[in-house]
């Protein structure tokens, strides 16, 4: 866990693409996908069916080890608002279990922005967006936005080459008012951090990709 001040506001940031809020006792995470790969079994490609318990079972070893109190989905949290009543018995146990001892929100994405029924199956609350101690929580970056502003969606990826290897690594993207979060989920492809569309989610204001080690915070410019 690496500390770093965002808005005024102490935020940590944790190797899997988690973002920990400790003055709130607040774990963050965006675009978890979960059932991914049954969405696409259904329609005839098929794919092993364990990423939703895997990305579970990361998150519970995150509110385990963080301590946190409040968990906050940043939308996209299933891949199709039918996910939540697709879900296998153990994972569902595993779901209901966090969204109990922590105070869960969701916030709806683009993909689950129809799940009405997700608190019924799943637990937690869900909401459009929120606005929580002066930040504001919501799925997609407001480029005309000027409040700070923690956001997901994109999925960002740091892409470097390395001694002739290329390697890519899950990262946020900050600005002085904007940060956007890495997918979560374990079946989650990933956008360059510097790709138009998150320049332009930024407003093209002078951002960098910040990619955590256990012992330090990598902080990368992104060129306009």
């Amino acid at each position: 866990m690496v500390r770093f001040s965002f808005a005024g506001a102490e935020m940590a940031a944790l190797v899997p693409g988690a973002l920990g809020w400790p003055a709130r006792r607040a774990l963050l995470v965006a675009d978890l996908h979960l059932e991914k790969a049954s969405y696409y079994a259904a329609g005839g490609q098929m794919l092993p069916p364990y990423d939703t318990h895997a990305t579970l079972r990361d998150l519970a070893a995150l509110v385990d080890a963080t301590g946190a109190q409040e968990v906050w989905c940043l939308g996209d949290s299933f891949h199709d608002a039918a996910g939540c009543e697709r879900l296998a018995d153990d994972t569902r146990a595993l779901l209901r279990g966090l969204t109990a001892r922590t105070r869960w929100t969701w916030i709806a994405g683009n993909h689950d922005v129809a799940a009405v029924r997700l608190a019924d199956h799943c637990g937690g609350e869900v909401v459009g967006e929120a606005d929580v101690d002066g930040l504001l929580l919501r799925h997609e970056a407001d480029p005309a936005e000027t409040r700070p502003e923690l956001s997901g969606h994109f999925h960002p990826k740091l892409r470097l080459t390395l001694r002739g290897r290329h390697v890519a690594r899950r990262c946020f993207v900050a600005t002085a008012t904007k940060l956007i979060l890495p997918a979560f989920g374990a079946l989650t492809g990933g956008l360059d951090a510097g790709h138009p569309v998150i320049r332009a989610a930024v407003a093209g204001r002078p951002a960098e990709a910040l990619v955590p080690l256990a012992d330090r915070l990598l902080r990368f410019p992104i060129a306009a």
